[in-house]
């Protein structure tokens, strides 16, 4: 078996061997392989892991809190879809089928909900191509202004991370967000998110734009709304470590979005009515 011992992990993050058990032991963190003989091996992604808890206790969390942040961040590496990471979390929510249609509606209301109320979002969004972001990219342009973040996901060519504007985070060839759409807002006061993929469908089936149909989930459940949050993140990371590095920070200090939704829900609804009856 190939990997790293733990000394070599200690070297290389600057946590001392024995904080790295003692992590093990209390917090089931990391969670390394072992040989016939009992001894640990460590692969790359415990070493990032370990790096980012310690980024996280040098902002002052508490080692619990920070491997919580670090372990549901970090399946983004393993399952590199924010449908996947809501749908599959410990509070999953429930999906449906709906058409394109009716996800424009849920995203309408969604972002009109944020440029009217929420102060410094968090935001992510899932555009699969290109050309549909650009269809709505003043909009995003005008949360950017209010916003801490707004990262964007699509084929674009390159990265782009101009201050005070989305940053456009370009796909792999590979990626399963390249099926997705999704719209995250974490804010203080208010969160919410939209997430969804495109059903595969028969070559022979000619079906309408707007009728393409989608599983989809959506909530204002502010722990779901963070879990997606957090993976949109470090997808980001993938692209740009400092961009990565940023939102999670800005995640790991905010408190979640804790008033009753109600309020949220019923202005949130409206809108989408108003969007389908247009």
């Amino acid at each position: 078996m190939k990997g790293l011992a733990i000394k070599d992990v200690a070297e290389r993050t600057g946590i001392a061997a024995g904080t790295i058990r003692m992590w093990e032991q209390r917090h089931g963190f990391p969670e390394p392989e072992r040989t016939s003989a009992g001894y640990r091996l460590y692969n790359e992604h415990d070493v990032e892991a370990l790096r980012r808890v310690l980024a996280l206790r040098e902002r002052g969390l508490s080692v619990p809190a920070a491997v919580d942040r670090v372990r549901g961040a970090g399946m983004a590496t393993d399952r590199p879809s924010l449908f996947g990471a809501v749908a599959a979390g410990e509070l999953p929510v429930p999906s449906q089928r709906l058409t394109k249609r009716t996800l424009l509606a849920i995203s309408r209301a969604i972002e009109d909900e944020t440029m009217s109320r929420a102060a410094a979002p968090v935001v992510i969004g899932a555009f699969q191509s290109e050309r549909n972001y650009r269809a709505v990219e003043h909009r995003y342009r005008a949360m950017a202004r209010t916003a801490d973040a707004v990262v964007v996901f699509a084929d674009f060519d390159c990265l782009a991370a101009a201050a005070g504007a989305p940053a456009e985070v370009p796909l792999e060839a590979d990626d399963a967000l390249g099926n997705e759409w999704a719209v995250v807002i974490d804010a203080p006061g208010y969160s919410a998110c939209l997430l969804a993929w495109e059903q595969p469908r028969s070559a022979r089936s000619v079906v309408a734009d707007r009728e393409r149909m989608f599983e989809a989930i959506w909530t204002l459940d502010p722990h779901a709304v963070r879990r997606a949050a957090q993976v949109g993140a470090s997808l980001a990371r993938r692209a740009d470590d400092a961009l990565g590095d940023r939102v999670e920070g800005m995640l790991a200090e905010r408190p979640l979005a804790m008033e009753q939704p109600t309020p949220s829900l019923t202005s949130v609804t409206n809108r989408i009515v108003g969007y389908l009856d247009a």
